[in-house]
């Protein structure tokens, strides 16, 4: 599958397709400098968790979700380990009722088929069944539930090293204390800062790391207790009830919805 990149000109330019759509995937970290471009974007991660900078402040999105950023917001990007996905990207004129503000969609079946099928299409090649699968991608745009973005990324360095670092590992279990050993910042000072910056404190917010790792994986089709386990959970029901309690259901039923 061929890396994801773009040509920078071709987001800035109104000529071609409403909307073309780049597919791709990498092993190792990707990481996209802050930029902005005159077409809309629409990310969806499959596989892999993202970081997304906007003016508001840096969110980490799970997989199954989909960023929307509508023409000239000004965004930076990065992903954690392996990823998949689709950049599709939509003409200035077509984004006139799409949403205004950056947002977070959980994506649709329609949505990420519809999405699927435009990846595959010639760019110099149009037709009117492409014409409706466009305006199918434009429709679920403008008409999914808007999701809070997932997670606050603290903008301390300090704190940073340590988001990152539990992002890879959301089983590693040290105490606040030994993360501000290693992390070369006072316990109080890493406590205080972690609710100023995210509005979460440590421990709430590993736990909503945690979280977001899970739906990627249950996106995966891992067995629920395999899931738990894996991110240092004591037991299925314990990780069940900690989701049930932050996204209302129950890991199987968000699966399934």
């Amino acid at each position: 599958m061929p890396h994801l990149s773009i040509d920078r000109r071709d987001t800035n330019s109104s000529e071609g397709p409403v909307v073309f759509v780049v597919e791709g995937s990498q092993e190792e970290d990707l990481v996209s400098a802050p930029h902005r471009h005159a077409r809309g974007q629409l990310f969806i991660s499959m596989r892999g968790l993202l970081s997304v900078e906007v003016e508001d402040g840096v969110w980490i999105v799970p997989a199954i979700h989909a960023v929307w950023l509508p023409p000239h917001h000004l965004h930076s990007g990065r992903s954690y380990g392996p990823f998949h996905g689709w950049n599709a990207y939509v003409a200035e004129e077509a984004c006139q009722d799409l949403p205004r503000r950056p947002c977070t969609i959980r994506t649709s079946g329609l949505l990420r088929e519809a999405v699927l099928r435009a990846s595959s299409w010639p760019s110099a090649e149009w037709s009117e069944q492409k014409r409706r699968v466009v305006e199918v991608i434009l429709d679920e745009i403008r008409t999914l539930p808007v999701e809070p973005f997932g997670l606050p990324l603290p903008t301390d360095a300090r704190l940073q090293k340590i988001a990152q670092a539990i992002i890879k590992d959301p089983a590693d279990d040290r105490a606040l204390e030994s993360w501000a050993d290693w992390a070369a910042i006072g316990s109080r000072t890493l406590s205080r800062r972690f609710v100023a910056e995210t509005g979460f404190n440590f421990t709430a917010w590993r736990q909503r790391a945690r979280l977001m790792r899970s739906l990627e994986m249950l996106a995966e089709d891992m067995p629920v207790q395999a899931v738990a386990f894996d991110l240092g959970y004591s037991s299925a029901s314990a990780f069940i009830s900690v989701f049930k309690r932050t996204f209302g259901a129950t890991p199987a039923a968000y699966r399934r919805g």
